[in-house]
């Protein structure tokens, strides 16, 4: 290979480097990372309702974990449910539907009837909100442990222990934000804030625009 066709790949690579850095620095199109494909599921809602994952593709999805026993305040897990969803109208969604999913991690006690008496008790408005598990501890614990990458353990006689986390999940069921930690669990602003990115998104994700996401995704995401 001659010296000039070398320095030219070089070149290349060089411009290559830059320009992820410059898309990490100055960020002229934020995206959220394409982290995972969510799990399948297939559960009963407090409604006796099946709900499956298929059930809420088109949709932002965002879920959380918990148990109808866990004590107050249950590291504020309903509360910020609550926000986010009394805040929708500060995000231009342009249609799309935003939907709750709150999966039970205790299926022996949390039947349907609980689950509801739950959800009214909580006064959530389950025509977006669903609260469901499955009578499957084994998949229960696959599909939030493996698939949801969410810890909990159960100690016996009703008692958890539980890593607080909520997902958020794009219409496509890709995880694209995870909120894990004490700061995070409680801060409905930034789930607000990232609803509003996915959107963005949507909306732009077509034409020659479409490409300008994709190169996005490919230094934001991907870059080192």
């Amino acid at each position: 290979m001659n010296k000039f066709i070398l320095n030219g790949i070089y070149g290349l690579l060089g411009v290559l480097m830059i320009s992820a850095f410059a898309f990490k620095i100055f960020q002229p199109i934020q995206v959220l990372p394409r982290m995972q494909l969510s799990p399948a599921f297939d559960f009963t809602d407090q409604s006796k309702k099946r709900l499956t994952s298929e059930d809420l593709r088109g949709q932002f999805v965002l879920y959380t974990f918990t148990y109808t026993n866990c004590p107050a305040p249950c590291y504020n897990i309903n509360e910020t449910m609550q926000e986010v969803q009394s805040r929708l109208s500060e995000v231009q969604l342009d249609g799309i539907d935003v939907s709750f999913v709150t999966i039970s991690i205790d299926p022996e006690r949390d039947t349907p009837e609980v689950l509801n008496t739950y959800a009214e008790a909580i006064n959530a408005d389950t025509n977006k909100w669903k609260f469901a598990t499955t009578t499957n501890k084994a998949l229960l614990k696959t599909i939030i442990g493996s698939g949801f990458e969410t810890y909990y353990e159960d100690k016996g006689n009703g008692n958890f222990s539980l890593d607080p986390a909520f997902v958020l999940v794009d219409g496509w069921g890709i995880v694209r934000a995870e909120y894990r930690y004490s700061t995070e669990v409680s801060n409905a602003d930034r789930i607000i804030r990232h609803l509003g990115v996915l959107a963005e998104e949507v909306r732009n994700s077509n034409g020659t625009t479409k490409y300008a996401y994709e190169a996005a995704h490919l230094f934001l995401c991907y870059a080192p």
